[in-house]
């Protein structure tokens, strides 16, 4: 048993490490070649945790090699065009115009169920309101609205819009985020400032950000 759980903990060590170096994707960004090999990961990983005869590196090493062709066939189609469409495919206008491609939702084998649930996914739930709307490599649908139907932008209503920059946070779960305070954005006197003002304590705050304009969103711990 605790061999078992041993071989378990090496190899989902050696795992994570080997995913972690090929980068940081949701499953629902995976591109094809990039889903099948997490599937042959998986799947080479738990051989020694299935068989015990087997020694821990005949886990480790397909799944080293596998994470080597994966760099080497991103490295390659980062240089070559034709290589890159060949494995990833490339994008497919599915509407133009405000009309929809019926022969190119055929041979993608898309229904009107799926497009309209793309159209959701993307945050437009009439389609009359889409200009075009392409279907990604990785499955998922980009869409760009008809002109008169995007909110206007503080630009073109003359306003002013100051960067206030990316919020932050300083303080997690009644914890301090000390990280927070390296980019001198904010400091340390400033918060303490803030929960003074506010009549709080770092430690009953479950949630407090801040940005460049030293605005600060706080939320409370609730009591239990």
């Amino acid at each position: 048993m605790l061999v078992t759980i041993f071989r378990t903990v090496i190899l989902y060590i050696a795992v994570v490490l080997c995913m972690r170096i090929m980068g940081k994707r949701q499953v629902g960004e995976l591109q094809p070649a990039e889903l099948v090999v997490t599937i042959l990961i998986s799947e080479l990983a738990s051989i020694p945790v299935q068989d015990l005869s087997r020694p821990v590196i005949s886990g480790i090493v397909p799944v080293v090699v596998l994470v080597v062709l994966e760099i080497l066939m991103s490295s390659l189609t980062l240089k070559i065009p034709p290589l890159r469409r060949a494995v990833s495919g490339k994008p497919a206008i599915v509407i133009r115009n405000g009309q929809i491609d019926q022969k190119m939702m055929k041979k993608l084998r898309m229904t009107i169920d799926d497009l309209l649930e793309g159209l959701r996914q993307a945050g437009t739930f009439k389609i009359q309101q889409v200009a075009y709307a392409v279907m990604e490599t990785n499955g998922k649908i980009s869409v760009m609205l008809f002109d008169d139907q995007t909110p206007p932008t503080k630009q073109e209503l003359h306003m002013p819009a100051p960067c206030k920059g990316m919020p932050v946070t300083v303080i997690s779960d009644g914890r301090l985020q000390k990280q927070a305070f390296a980019s001198g954005q904010i400091t340390k006197e400033q918060v303490m400032a803030r929960l003074h003002t506010a009549h709080l304590t770092v430690d009953q705050v479950f949630l407090m950000t801040a940005n460049l304009k030293n605005e600060f969103f706080i939320v409370k711990k609730k009591e239990d």
